[in-house]
This record gives structure tokens, sequence and C-alpha cells, in this order.
């Protein structure tokens, strides 16, 4: 079966952003480039959490203020979607904020096991992650009204890099199980 244009868009961008995601995990873990080996104290963990939350909280808080900005100006939007059926740029500005708080709380999660779970040496995935996590969404929303292909690598890099993460910490924390 051969692929549609928006398909091959599609499946480019994902493998650009699945390569990148592993590319940058693989070196974070085995380099340590931040130099976070040497941290030992729950709370230095918990800084390194912290401060890798703030991109991706930045991309919600972008996302809920361009909404409600454009809701403000919009006569036929102001009552917001729960009363109206909102306009063509309304629904965008939605979608955009419905799929970032998806990969936000998607991230949470992770970022938080990773930092709670993982050895210290590896801690430099997580802050990587966040600003691949920016990077991807700025992609995202920068592509999204160029269709599936024009917001693919976003998505992905937004979602991969969180996905990586996510198998890897499940793996390592089987392996500490089984041995």
């Amino acid at each position: 079966m051969a692929l549609s244009v928006k398909q091959s868009g599609v499946l480019k961008g994902m493998a650009a952003a699945m390569l990148t995601s592993i590319l940058v995990i693989w070196v974070s873990i085995i380099f340590d480039p931040l130099n976070y080996s040497k941290i030992s104290q729950i709370s230095e963990r918990l800084s390194v959490l912290g401060l890798a939350l703030i991109l991706p909280t930045f991309f919600l808080i972008v996302s809920i203020g361009r909404l409600a900005k454009f809701r403000f100006f919009s006569p036929e939007d102001i009552d917001g979607s729960g009363l109206t059926t909102g306009t063509y740029e309304a629904n965008v500005l939605q979608s955009l904020l419905q799929n970032t708080l998806e990969q936000l709380v998607i991230a949470f999660g992770v970022y938080t096991a990773w930092c709670l779970l993982m050895p210290s040496s590896w801690l430099s995935v997580v802050p990587l992650c966040s600003i691949l996590f920016a990077v991807g969404r700025a992609c995202f929303f920068n592509g999204y009204n160029k269709g599936a292909p024009g917001r693919a690598f976003g998505f992905a890099l937004t979602f991969y890099s969180t996905v990586v993460s996510f198998l890897v910490l499940v793996g390592y924390q089987l392996s500490l199980g089984l041995s």
C-alpha cells in the first residue's frame, strides 16, 4: 500500500522526532551533560524536577492565554465553548490547548517518576526532554494550520521524548526487580 503525500509527510516528521528523542536521551544517559551524577539529596532531585516543569507549564499558560485573548476579542466566541460552537480560530486554539494539556500531564508523571527513581547520573534526561517538549510545542503550534505533515514533527517530538523516557524508566525498574 502506497502512502499518501500527507502520510509520507507525517511519517517523516515522526521518524525525525523519534530519532531526535532517542539520541538526546541516549546522550543524556551516557554522558550526563548537566553533571548531575553527584546529586544525592531528594531535595536536589526535586529541584531538577521543578526546573524541568517550567517549560512545559509555560506552554500550557501560553495556550490558555492565546485562547482567552482570542475569545475576549471575538463576539462569536466570548461566551466560551460550552455555550457556543466556536469559530474556526477558537476551535484551533482549543485543540492546541487540549493537546498541550494532554502532553503536560504525561510529561509531569514521567518526569516525576524519573527524578525520583532513576540514577542521579541519568537525571540530565529530564531537563533535556523538557527542552524537547518546548521545541516540539513551538513546532506544533507553528505547523498546526499546515495540516498533519506540518504538525507531525512538533507533536511527535513532544510525545516521543516523554514516551521513550517512560519506556527506559519502566525497563530500568523491571531490570532492578529481576536482579
